[in-house]
């Protein structure tokens, strides 16, 4: 199959199910919440697709936005694919939002059609379309405690497969056609909504279909936990489609390396975050080990670190590394279940020494670069060339450059149709069909390096441009705290904020001396001086972390600013 010649999202998920039915009806979809489920196959949620396809199009005109609102499970996708086949645009939407959040996306978008997955979900936003009278098609996935009249269980559908029409529908789907709107996590205030047509989205299967292509096998095994309503993963699930993988939804965060050992995944992707504890994690045990074990481990980590980096090893070291790799990184592998053959990350910028580390010790991570406004994929790192200190090689169709003042530029099929409803904004970050990143970076040998983000520079009164992020990293780099913002801008000094590791009680003292053992590795304006320790954890449900697990830096700021005031 061609990913050029294809037209659509819906057309790829057909031309894939005739070419995998034409063996047999392989397994596709398994929640792993649910395991006395057995996998739905292609058959399966093909014929679901069309049904619900059905009932859709009898309830919108073509164009017509549908929201989305679900945890990860096997509907999803068959609901995203059923609202494209129908002529709709998936509005998918987080369950982690606030109810403003929910407010203004509906307010914004108008949907004629609301999807909901269970009784929890439809809660969140019951009061928003009571209170604005607002008049929705409601469709759940399982059964609502509200009058039967006002919504429809689509529950009873999708299990009514023998009165379906089986045939394989034309589509009359281009290009250059909105697929979805896809709202931002709201970093900065409201979200906006980015318009990604279906071509758009097709290019960056194309690229991780190349990307891939050396580690897959006849059915690739995914594990997928980031939420579904996020562009990276919205995307993940059509490269998914199109390689005819076998996808495992995750139950969640806390059970992955549980869920890992149960679906033995081949691929899996995931944010900086997710990396980050994992390297806290696994160096935390290493450090615990003594003797000839501690000695295996360090030699290693050395001979991992030094082949990642590109050094030649010498004919005695490659004879200990292939040693080394039946004797340790085998029985950490094994602990992700054995079969892994590539970490994916993306969402943000992975730290150097967490990369490293974790191709070292046998677990390949690449790192990757986008935003939701590019569909969202623009660069990744090869799998058989992989440099961390970098985001990779752009994607194929994908043209990058660097503006005079050091900030990246996309063009191609990739770069989002505008925001919903904000003509003014999309020409501030798209001109000439360039897309404005507001990342700054550089290439290295075809490689591309992003150094920091406009937006998030702290500038010093010197004149100083300081990432708070590369600072970050250090910090949360200790095992001993777990969360960390730095803040100080136009101010004389940095400061940070912390959260400490729950399984450590340390005296101000005691994490002075920290912060000083981290000073080391920055530069003098780049120091910490003061910092300020919370009790409360930055999470999902305070509002001070994004879906993908990134700082909600206003709204951090604004929580703790008398806090953070009061350190100058």
């Amino acid at each position: 199959m061609e990913l050029s010649k294809i037209n659509s999202l819906v057309e790829l998920f057909f031309a894939k199910y005739k070419e995998i039915n034409s063996i047999s009806d392989k397994p596709f979809l398994k929640c792993l919440k649910d395991n006395k489920k057995d996998f739905l196959t292609w058959r399966q949620v093909k014929l679901n697709i069309q049904i619900l396809s059905q009932y859709l199009k009898a309830n919108f005109s073509k164009g017509d936005r549908c929201v989305l609102l679900s945890e990860n499970r096997p509907e999803w996708l068959i609901t995203d694919i059923a609202i494209m086949n129908a002529g709709g645009v998936t509005v998918p939407l987080f369950t982690t939002y606030s109810e403003k959040d929910y407010e203004y996306i509906i307010e914004d978008c108008e949907p004629s059609i609301v999807v909901v997955s269970n009784q929890i979900q439809y809660d969140k936003i019951k009061n928003i379309i009571k209170q604005k009278s607002l008049n929705l098609t409601i469709f759940s996935f399982e059964k609502l405690n509200i009058n039967i009249d006002e919504y429809t269980n689509l529950n009873h559908l999708f299990f009514d497969l023998d009165k379906v029409d089986k045939s394989i529908p034309k589509i009359n789907i281009k290009r250059k056609d909105p697929a979805c709107i896809i709202y931002t996590s709201g970093t900065q205030g409201n979200p906006k909504g980015v318009i990604l047509s279906h071509g758009g989205i097709l290019n960056n299967c194309e690229g991780a279909f190349d990307l891939l292509k050396p580690i897959t096998a006849k059915q690739t095994r995914f594990l997928t936990w980031l939420p579904l309503s996020h562009s990276y993963e919205h995307t993940v699930q059509f490269v998914q489609v199109s390689i005819a993988a076998k996808i495992f939804y995750a139950e969640s965060i806390d059970k992955l390396i549980k869920n890992m050992n149960e679906c033995k995944p081949q691929i899996m992707t995931a944010v900086p975050r997710f990396y980050q504890n994992l390297y806290q994690k696994i160096n935390t045990s290493f450090t615990k080990t003594q003797g000839f074990k501690k000695f295996l481990i360090n030699k290693m980590l050395d001979l991992g670190i030094k082949k990642i980096r590109g050094i030649k090893l010498s004919f005695v070291e490659i004879i200990i590394d292939i040693f080394l790799e039946y004797i340790v990184r085998k029985k950490i592998k094994n602990q992700f279940g054995g079969n892994l053959k590539t970490f994916v990350s993306g969402g943000g910028a992975l730290d150097k020494d967490v990369g490293e580390f974790l191709n070292a010790i046998g677990l390949p991570t690449l790192q990757g670069y986008g935003l939701t406004e590019a569909s969202p994929v623009i660069s990744c790192n090869p799998i058989n060339a992989i440099r961390v200190e970098t985001v990779g090689i752009p994607f194929k169709g994908v043209e990058v450059k660097i503006a005079e003042d050091g900030e990246i530029l996309v063009k191609g099929e990739n770069v989002m149709i505008g925001y919903w409803n904000k003509k003014e904004e999309t020409e501030e970050v798209v001109k000439n069909k360039w897309l404005h990143t507001g990342d700054v970076g550089y290439f290295s040998d075809g490689y591309l390096k992003i150094t920091d983000r406009k937006k998030d520079i702290i500038i010093t009164p010197g004149g100083d441009n300081i990432s708070p992020v590369k600072i970050e990293n250090e910090i949360i780099n200790s095992n001993k705290i777990d969360q960390a913002i730095v803040f100080g801008d136009n101010k004389p000094y940095l400061s940070a904020l912390l959260v400490l590791n729950e399984n450590y009680s340390l005296s101000k003292d005691e994490i002075q001396k920290e912060i000083e053992n981290i000073n080391k590795n920055l530069s003098k304006i780049e120091n910490i001086k003061k910092f300020f320790v919370t009790n409360e954890k930055f999470t999902i449900e305070n509002g001070m972390l994004t879906p993908t697990l990134k700082l909600k830096r206003k709204e951090i700021v604004k929580n703790y600013k008398q806090q953070l005031e009061n350190l100058y």
